[in-house]
């Protein structure tokens, strides 16, 4: 998941923005219980982070 989550962020930040699959997928990889590790938490909030800033805008 961690290689996956990487990957994401590295195209978010290249297209500057989340597409609806890239949200869905965040979704799904948050409630599905104990499937992340505190890195891939992190990566996650810096999305949101970086969204709630206006430096990433959701797209659809």
């Amino acid at each position: 998941m961690q290689s996956e989550l990487s990957e994401m962020f590295g195209r978010v930040w290249k297209n500057g923005g989340l597409y609806s699959g890239d949200r869905r997928r965040l979704m799904l990889a948050i409630l599905e219980e104990n499937s992340l590790s505190s890195e891939e938490y992190a990566t996650i909030d810096r999305l949101i982070h970086a969204v709630r800033r206006g430096w990433l805008q959701v797209l659809d």
